[in-house]
């Protein structure tokens, strides 16, 4: 996904980037090593900012990678961020520790996704939670959310869909904030727009809840309730776009049931 980058400097960039982040100019300068006058006339256009600064801002105020690369553009620099497909051979290593990872945690779920949520890669586990759902919502490129939130996909079956749902229009909405991303808007918008599907409803309601440690989904499979507590783990300190915007899911057993039907079932 490109990034347009409008022709008027970085300026207007980083004084966006710096008011998402509710920071005064003060207080960015104070973090950045420099004065709040020097700011000032950054955003306003009257300095032009070096490159050094320009990166420095950028990692004070946490602007995603591929955001940071579109503000050395706009400063009249060149990106300092490569792209690289994941596919590539360069990656080589990073994909077999990802393949290794996801075929060491099965029978447990899990996958990995990009910055709107398209499925990179998945092991056994999320195929089993997969199966018998329509061709068109597997058809590469798949995609986490639509599979989760659409009617015809895993929406039904998930016994506490409401709370699970509002989790993960959340989720989005946090990364939307932290990221410009018209592929992750486009996403959100769609799946936040879908029909909530009838179900019978978690049968836990009403009754003592289970004893969890964070929200659980629970999620029908072969005539059984499975309850999962997910974990989200990114790349520490990425030099490229692509990595940078990995994700890996996991999805942990949350009760001793669930963890013995997996062992058994899957």
């Amino acid at each position: 996904m490109a990034t347009v980058v409008s022709g008027t400097g970085a300026g207007p960039l980083l004084r966006d980037w710096r008011e998402r982040r509710r920071l005064s100019q003060l207080e960015l300068a104070l973090r950045a090593g420099s004065s709040a006058r020097h700011i000032s006339f950054v955003e306003t256009g009257r300095s032009r900012p070096s490159e050094e600064m320009v990166l420095r801002l950028a990692e004070h105020l946490e602007v995603p990678v591929r955001d940071r690369n579109a503000l050395l553009l706009a400063a009249g620099y060149a990106p300092h961020y490569s792209e690289t497909p994941l596919d590539a051979p360069s990656l080589g290593t990073l994909r077999e520790g990802i393949e290794t990872l996801l075929a060491g945690y099965d029978p447990y779920p899990a996958l990995v996704v990009d910055g709107a949520y398209t499925v990179l890669a998945a092991n056994r586990g999320i195929a089993a939670l997969l199966a018998g759902l329509p061709a068109h919502l597997l058809t590469p490129p798949m995609n986490a959310m639509r599979i989760t939130l659409h009617p015809l996909g895993l929406a039904p079956r998930i016994r506490n869909l409401p709370e699970w749902r509002g989790h993960l229009l959340a989720q989005m909405e946090r990364r939307l904030a932290l990221a410009r991303s018209a592929a992750l808007r486009e996403v959100y918008e769609e799946v936040a727009a879908y029909p909530l599907p009838e179900t019978g409803g978690d049968e836990t309601a009403g009754s003592e809840a289970p004893p969890y440690f964070a929200l659980p989904l629970r999620i029908e499979h072969g005539g059984h309730v499975l309850s999962f507590v997910s974990s989200i783990s990114t790349f520490n300190t990425p030099m490229d776009v692509t990595v940078a915007e990995l994700a890996i899911e996991t999805f942990l057993p949350a009760d001793p049931e669930t963890a013995a039907r997996l062992r058994t079932s899957l």
